[in-house]
C-alpha cells in the first residue's frame, strides 16, 4: 500500500497477534508487514521490513519490549517503537521513556485510541496513555541493569548457585547483589525484592 504506515507488530499472544493484525490492516493508512512472536523475532523483523513502526507488547519471551526498543535506540535505527500493554505500571512507563520509546498505550483502550496514537507516534509525536502520564515519575527505579538481571533470575525460581552457573559469576557475588538489592528495595528476602521489583515494573 503506498503511502501507508509500515507497522512491524509484536505480540507473544497468537490470538492477540492476530487480531491486531487483523484490525489494524482494517486502516486504510496502516499496512502490518510482519508479526513477531518475541524480541528476538521483533528485532529481526524491523531489520528486515525497515518499518515506520514498531507496535510490541513488553512481556514476551526472550527479549521484552523495552529490550528492543534499547537495542534500536543503541543501534541508531530509524524505526518508532510503540509499546501496547495490559500493565499500567509507571516503573515500565519509565523505562520505556528512557529507552526511547514514542508511544505507551494500554490494550483496554478502544482501537481507535491505538490507531490514533499509531498515526501520532509515525507523525514524530510522543504520545503517553492519559491515564498513566501523571504517575510517570513517581518513583526511581533505584535498581542497577546487574542487579535488575538477578531479580529476574529470582522470578524464574533459580538458585543463587543456578543464577551463579548461568551468569558466570560466584555465588557470593550473586548474594552481594541480591543482598544490595534487598536493602534499597526494603524487602525481607530476594523472593520479596523480585516481586516488588516487578509489581513496580522495574523488571
Amino acid at each position: 500500500m503506498t503511502g501507508a504506515i509500515r507497522v512491524v507488530l509484536a505480540e507473544d499472544q497468537a490470538m492477540v497477534r492476530g487480531a491486531f493484525a487483523q484490525l489494524l490492516d482494517l486502516q486504510p493508512d496502516v499496512a502490518v508487514v510482519a508479526t513477531a512472536g518475541d524480541g528476538d523475532e521483533a528485532l529481526a523483523a524491523v531489520a528486515e521490513h525497515r518499518p515506520d513502526v514498531l507496535l510490541t507488547d513488553i512481556e514476551m519471551p526472550g527479549r521484552t519490549g523495552l529490550d528492543v526498543a534499547q537495542e534500536l535506540s543503541r543501534r541508531g535505527d530509524a524505526t518508532r517503537v510503540l509499546i501496547i500493554t495490559t500493565f499500567a505500571r509507571s516503573g515500565y512507563l519509565r523505562r520505556a521513556m528512557e529507552s526511547g520509546v514514542a508511544g505507551y498505550v494500554l490494550k483496554d483502550a478502544p482501537i481507535a485510541d491505538l490507531v490514533s496514537a499509531l498515526r501520532r507516534v509515525h507523525a514524530g509525536e510522543r504520545v503517553v496513555a492519559p491515564e498513566l502520564a501523571m504517575a510517570a515519575w513517581d518513583s526511581a527505579d533505584p535498581l542497577t541493569p546487574r542487579e535488575r538481571e538477578l531479580l529476574r533470575e529470582v522470578t524464574t525460581g533459580a538458585s543463587n548457585a543456578d543464577i551463579a552457573a548461568r551468569l558466570n559469576l560466584a555465588e557470593g557475588t550473586v548474594r552481594n547483589y541480591l543482598s544490595t538489592a534487598m536493602a534499597k528495595l526494603g524487602a525481607k528476602n530476594r523472593s520479596e525484592a523480585a516481586n516488588t521489583a516487578r509489581d513496580r515494573g522495574w523488571l
